[in-house]
């Protein structure tokens, strides 16, 4: 029978699965070791959680028997995608990442951390990456003198639709509305001038099409 306990159990346990105390990490992780459990580490920003996110850690935690997953902080994530991001804070990313059966350990990456820092820290069996992220092959290599293997992972799903909604989040509603409110205005000139019949009827058919025109263009400006 297996233990069905604490990180090895199947509840949140998040008081035992969140761990934001590194000299603590780093001796569990040598704890398990000694155990003999396989160590995968990943780590990203997992802001917005979508079904991509959860294949992506069910792929990573099938590479070995434990997974730990360090998650961004707020402060990193804002020095490196803007004052706007991220949309979840990281409190909130956290928990949800406990709730996952295939997400071991979590911790919280500082902005100010040295470079690789978790990686040394941990020394994982196999470190798993995002191919999305275009990681330079010159940075590959200096992880790769602290792990065992590394494994790029391609991106789990497709979730345009999503991605359309969370550019809306991101980009802010009053931009999109200044996209929109001048697209509107051209529209109604136009069924003017045409002598429609049932101006609102013709508004709201050619709505989503400019709707998904502006997300799209907004897309390309990122």
């Amino acid at each position: 029978m297996g233990i069905n306990a604490g990180i090895f159990g199947d509840k949140t346990s998040l008081k035992d699965r969140y761990i934001p105390d590194h000299k603590k990490l780093g001796e569990l992780v040598k704890h398990w070791k000694k155990l003999g459990l396989k160590i995968v580490l990943t780590s990203g920003t997992y802001d917005l959680f979508h079904v991509g996110h959860a294949e992506y850690l069910e792929r990573a935690k099938d590479l070995g028997d434990l997974l730990i997953v360090g998650v961004d902080s707020d402060a990193k994530v804002r020095e490196r995608k803007g004052p706007h991001r991220p949309v979840v804070p990281e409190e909130e990313r956290v928990r949800i990442l406990s709730h996952l059966r295939h997400v071991d350990a979590i911790t919280l990456k500082p902005a100010k951390a040295r470079p690789n820092s978790l990686i040394r820290l941990i020394k994982p069996d196999v470190l798993v990456l995002s191919k999305s992220t275009k990681h330079d092959p010159k940075y590959i290599a200096e992880k790769q003198q602290y792990c065992g293997s590394i494994v790029l992972l391609p991106p789990q799903a497709e979730t345009s639709t999503s991605a359309k909604v969370r550019l809306l989040h991101v980009s802010g509603a009053d931009k999109f509305a200044k996209e929109l409110v001048p697209k509107l205005s051209t529209l109604v000139e136009l069924k003017l001038m045409d002598g429609s019949q049932s101006l609102a009827r013709a508004i709201a058919a050619d709505m989503p099409k400019i709707m998904e025109d502006i997300l799209h263009e907004l897309n390309n400006k990122k």
